[in-house]
């Protein structure tokens, strides 16, 4: 049995991730796992404190974190674990996903900014620089179900089947429809492109989906638009590896995207 991974650092941020996590833990009958990678405060790691008092404040930790679960689990009636580690959150995750046999990461998503567009945040990062799927879930974001998925793409002959097999999989879960968002192509030309559309077919059987068509090079625009005008419960996008020249040149519209969406947005890289 798989579990459910959100990372938290007690922020009203991550505890309104944290209260997501519970509510589709809950939903999906699956175990929700708390993760928090201990870093000391600033002050303390100036000063050099001891290792008995670095200690005392990853027991501190420990304990917030125990003291959730214990809520959570009464709450929701679930199943709650907890894992606290002074070590860097993004060496670390990979371990944990496998320890726990999580499928992908929850994490909370600040509310739009400008510093964010230019540089980013821990969770786009997460999305630019890992090969696993990421729920990013904003701070005002509420859970009251994932009927309506939007699938947003532009390069639909580059999404392989297995990693369509992913959104199938959560929309079979959740039994959730799925609409097919395919910007700068007229369906009908999509279809003409016999191995995109097979994909898609393949990809999703078994799935209640639809497609939308919408001739627009303001992509980003175009998808907030349609988010808001359809009610869409989440967002899902399948970001692609870029390298590093092309990285400094190329705004991921994922990771603009995570940086102020109202609606979940879960990323599914491109294996």
């Amino acid at each position: 049995m798989y579990s459910i991974l959100v990372a938290t650092n007690f922020s009203r941020t991550s505890d309104n991730a944290v209260l997501y996590s519970a509510s589709l833990a809950q939903l999906l009958n699956i175990k929700l796992v708390l993760f928090n990678a201990f870093k000391l405060p600033i002050h303390a790691s100036n000063a050099r404190i001891s290792a008995t008092s670095m200690d005392a404040l990853i027991e501190s930790t420990k304990e917030k974190l125990r003291k959730q679960a214990l809520k959570l689990s009464d709450k929701f009636k679930i199943e709650v674990e907890y894992q606290c580690s002074y070590l860097d959150f993004e060496l670390e995750i990979d371990s944990i996903l496998k320890l726990y046999n999580s499928k992908f990461l929850v994490m909370g998503m600040s509310a739009k900014s400008l510093e964010q567009n230019l540089v980013g945040n821990p969770t786009t990062t997460l999305i630019s620089m890992k090969n696993f799927p990421v729920l990013a879930i904003p701070v005002n974001a509420k859970f009251s179900g994932i009927h309506k998925i939007l699938f947003a793409c532009d390069v639909m002959s580059d999404v392989p089947l297995r990693t369509l097999a992913k959104l199938r999989r959560v929309a079979i879960q959740l039994k959730s429809e799925v609409t097919v968002f395919y910007v700068e192509k007229k369906i009908n030309e999509l279809k003409s492109e016999n191995k995109a559309y097979e994909n898609i077919e393949k990809g999703l059987e078994n799935v209640t989906y639809f497609y939308k068509k919408v001739n627009s090079d303001a992509v980003i625009k175009v998808i907030e638009k349609e988010i808001v005008k359809s009610s869409f419960d989440m967002l899902v996008m399948m970001p692609k590896k870029y390298g590093f020249w092309e990285s400094i040149v190329h705004r991921s519209k994922t990771r603009v995207m995570a940086s102020g969406i109202n609606i979940p947005l879960l990323s599914i890289p491109i294996e």
